[in-house]
């Protein structure tokens, strides 16, 4: 018998989801973009809403009619391509990337401004970070309290807080939109496109996964059909929330150029922009919301890597893999904020393509039969060209890999792997065909038929 879930349960398990998309390095972002792209922001938007956004809701779907976890749908590529990609995955998205990255945007906002002693900051990153550290672990403790601590709690506060300042800049706005700078002038919707990686989102979907089913299991629904469904649901709520969140942000940052100038991160543009729209008092609204922005990311993170490996390694309870996790990333948190980002920039131009494909392909599987061949042939065009831009973006044989392979369409705007990828499909294709490989596909409810 199907579980009836109530509105309000829905809503509060759609807060909870959105909690743990919305972290206080998901917010740094369209800020900055507006910044940039001047005039041209809403085109740029088009393309950041595309991978930042509405990429999430297909995640969350691909997920559901791939098996429920990123392990079950990245093995249709092979089980060897599941596990490296799983675990690249939930490493990213916890103590190497996330999490450190996380902590530091939250102590370099929400902290750092009311420091008076800046000779001594590395004492009191390390001293913030511990202690937020120990905060996630306490909140990441028991997963079936989620939905009850996000989604009920801190949710509806910065919420609130958020739409206060987004309000304000709308009543009383701080200026006219600026030129548009840099590729924002002739290629605005491409840079907004690959911008939209850097929010982690569609990644996090997949990530999400197995601890949203976890957290929901304290109301009784069990069967993967009922799972399914309101993970749809509460993704529904999620994705309206982003997109109203993103688009405010990015006029936030799009109408700061007159009081500010431009900004060089957009940590930067949403704290100064907090103190030209209510003073000093800013600081504490901007402080507030990055905080809690930033514990809900963390505890969904944390939550979600230790998760995953107690399925892989079930020697290892939850709890252990926590404090691991927790640990690893207060050691990575106090390395700062810029070698966090220059360490995670590649590795998102190498896992965002791969991921995207995976979420075609699932989408897909009933065109080509849900041949194998097809998967592999997709994943390599993908990931040829992925690994090529992480090098780039990594400072490594820039010049030879642009004049090598520049000859391929979009190349040069980060995109190149869509015209391989498709290459590979096609390559997949006739390979399966003439292989007569078996059929594999997935009816209305997500389970496979063969």
């Amino acid at each position: 018998m199907e579980k009836k879930v109530s509105t309000s349960q829905l809503f509060a398990i759609g807060f909870m989801l959105f909690a743990m998309f919305l972290g206080a390095g998901n917010v740094i972002f369209a800020p900055m973009l507006g910044q940039q792209a001047g005039t041209n922001t809403w085109i740029a938007m088009g393309g950041f809403l595309i991978t930042g956004v509405g990429m999430v809701l297909l995640a969350i779907i691909a997920l559901t009619r791939g098996g429920g976890t990123v392990e079950k749908l990245a093995s249709r590529v092979h089980p060897l391509f599941a596990t490296i990609f799983s675990i690249l995955l939930f490493l990213t998205l916890g103590p190497i990337y996330v999490v450190p990255r996380t902590t530091s945007v939250v102590y370099e906002i929400a902290v750092n401004p009311l420091v008076q002693d800046k000779s001594n900051t590395g004492l009191y990153l390390f001293i913030f970070s511990l202690v937020f550290m120990v905060l996630t672990i306490f909140l990441s403790w028991n997963t079936t309290k989620f939905v009850d601590r996000l989604g009920k709690l801190i949710t509806p506060i910065f919420i609130v807080l958020l739409i206060v300042l987004v309000a304000k800049s709308i009543i009383t706005p701080m200026g006219s939109f600026g030129e548009p700078q840099g590729d924002y002038i002739n290629g605005a919707f491409l840079k907004g496109f690959t911008q939209g990686y850097y929010t982690m989102d569609v990644l996090a979907a997949f990530v999400f996964g197995g601890i949203f089913i976890k957290s929901i299991s304290s109301l009784g629904i069990k069967s993967e059909k009922e799972v399914s469904t309101l993970f749809i649901k509460a993704g529904m709520i999620t994705i309206v929330g982003l997109v109203a969140l993103q688009i405010s942000m990015a006029w936030i940052g799009a109408s700061s150029i007159n009081p500010l100038g431009y900004m060089e991160n957009g940590g930067e543009v949403l704290a100064q922009s907090a103190i030209v729209l209510f003073g000093q008092f800013g600081i504490y609204i901007i402080g507030t919301v990055i905080l809690l922005t930033g514990i809900t990311t963390n505890v969904a993170c944390l939550a979600a890597v230790a998760e995953y490996f107690e399925r892989i390694v079930p020697g290892v309870s939850y709890k252990k893999w926590l404090i691991v996790f927790a640990t690893l990333g207060l050691v990575i948190t106090n390395f700062g904020l810029t070698t966090i980002l220059t360490m995670a920039s590649p590795i998102l131009l190498l896992l965002y393509p791969l991921a995207i494909a995976l979420i075609v392909l699932i989408f897909a599987n009933n065109l080509f039969n849900g041949h194998q061949s097809v998967y592999v042939g997709t994943i390599i065009g993908v990931g040829i060209i992925a690994v090529l831009d992480a090098l780039k973006d990594a400072n490594i044989l820039t010049e030879a890999i642009n004049s090598t392979f520049g000859f391929i369409p979009l190349f040069e705007s980060g995109a190149g792997w869509i015209v391989t990828g498709i290459i590979g499909f096609v390559i997949g294709l006739v390979v399966a065909k003439s292989r007569k490989e078996p059929i594999t596909l997935i009816n209305i409810a997500g389970e496979e038929v063969h």
